[in-house]
């Protein structure tokens, strides 16, 4: 159970890490500020501060986050928000004068360094930091040399809001984008997920993706396989004279048969030889459970895989094609699979599941092999860019779906309407979370 359980943790954080790069990396790209990158909710219990982003790791393993600059719902940022921006300069400023070596050559460390560096000219404060200062740097040193204490100062600027300073803050804040520029940074996390299942699935098809074959394993002896004279361990080879290479050829060729005869060619084991049969049979329309756990009228002959597998193995190109083209199935599949959870034609107890059921899957696949957990995180991948673009509230799907509103009204929805809105989608997730946990324990105890 340990191995499933850090299976699964490692699984699920590599996929967290996907998608608050792909927030992480188009925020840069729009020149947002990034405050912190985040693998895990608080409480943090380690960081690193690189550049303008603290990286962190939070005692909550299972999530993450990207930080930005900006209140996520209000409309002009708080005194709050300011005291944290000023900080982040302060802090700027600090690891500027490090890399220059001036902060050691000073003696000074922390804001006794910054009270020294507020009282040079500005001509001797660009060679400190090695390049010229920011208007929102220069400010803050300017109000630090004034008051000549860096929590007044901070206190001072928070509290007087200077027009300079917002201006400054607006520029690299999120709330202040234009609205394509939201829109892209919120669309990247999901479609980070979504991207990245056809490169591992690449991979998947490059290392070496197991195909079942078309090898019968039971045959029900009243169903028109065993009647027309299949048995189990006979080996189909071709059906219509069409080669049949894997169980999937010989299934999709039987439902979709439409009732017509299929004229099979077979080959069974007969000693040290074996030998090829010629059998003629009918399909046969019923109702029979589908992948998304409800009924459906299919076409079958009775009969199921013995599980005999190959492993095959495609260049780059193939691998490719192969891979995008299994992804979009797998996408369509998963993307139907919601749309019955949410129309009541599968059953939710089922359908869905939670951190035991998957950390009992993980610990499967890591059995099984690469291409099992490949998959799997392939699927998961999925599953996450496709279920947060779903309009809910605190999910990405619900920023875009206010984003949208925002394009057709020309404003944005007034702040009540986001906050309500906030804490209903609030709501519905712990209602979620609590039900597939407990989902997850029936299973267990079932």
């Amino acid at each position: 159970m340990i191995t499933s359980i850090v299976a699964a943790v490692v699984i699920f954080s590599v996929l967290i890490i996907i998608h608050e790069a792909g927030h992480f990396l188009m925020a840069k790209r729009m020149g947002v500020r990034v405050l912190r990158f985040s693998l895990g909710y608080p409480p943090r219990i380690w960081g690193i501060r690189r550049g303008e982003t603290d990286y962190a790791i939070g005692a909550t393993p299972l999530g993450g986050y990207v930080r930005m600059l900006g209140d996520e719902v209000a409309a002009e940022p708080s005194s709050e928000t300011l005291k944290g921006y000023l900080e982040e300069i302060r802090l700027d400023l600090l690891e500027a004068a490090k890399k220059t070596g001036w902060l050691a050559r000073s003696g000074k460390t922390g804001d006794e360094a910054l009270k020294l560096l507020a009282e040079l000219s500005v001509g001797e404060v660009d060679p400190v930091l090695g390049r010229p200062a920011r208007a929102d740097e220069a400010l803050l040193l300017r109000e630090i040399a004034r008051t000549s204490g860096v929590a007044v100062a901070v206190e001072w600027l928070a509290e007087n809001r200077p027009s300079a300073l917002i201006e400054e803050f607006n520029l690299r804040a999120f709330p202040s984008q234009p609205l394509r520029r939201r829109f892209a940074i919120v669309l990247a996390g999901p479609a980070a997920n979504i991207l990245f299942a056809p490169l591992m699935m690449t991979v998947v098809f490059m290392v070496g993706v197991p195909i079942m074959l078309p090898i019968l394993g039971t045959v029900d002896p009243n169903m028109p396989g065993y009647v027309a004279g299949l048995r189990a361990g006979d080996h189909i080879l071709a059906i219509n004279g069409q080669t049949t290479a894997t169980w999937d050829d010989f299934s999709q060729a039987v439902k979709g048969s439409g009732g017509q005869l299929l004229k099979l060619s077979v080959e069974r084991p007969q000693g040290p030889t074996n030998a090829t049969l010629a059998i003629s049979v009918k399909a046969k329309l019923l109702s029979t459970d589908t992948i998304y756990g409800d009924k459906a009228a299919a076409w079958i002959i009775g009969v199921k895989p013995s599980g005999e597998e190959r492993t095959r193995r495609y260049g780059p190109l193939a691998a490719i094609v192969h891979g995008t083209a299994e992804t979009g199935q797998l996408a369509m599949m998963l993307a139907i699979g919601i749309a019955k959870i949410i129309e009541g034609r599968t059953p939710v107890r089922q359908a869905l599941g939670g951190p035991i059921m998957i950390a009992q899957i993980a610990g499967r696949e890591v059995h099984q092999g690469f291409a099992d957990v490949a998959m799997f995180m392939v699927s998961i991948s999925l599953e996450l860019g496709i279920i947060n673009l779903l309009p809910v509230p605190l999910l990405d799907g619900g920023h875009l779906l206010f984003f949208a509103f925002e394009g057709i009204r020309g404003e944005p929805l007034k702040l009540r309407h986001r906050e309500i809105a906030m804490q209903v989608g609030l709501f519905l997730l712990v209602i979620l979370m609590a039900f597939v946990i407990l989902n997850d324990l029936s299973r267990l105890i079932g």
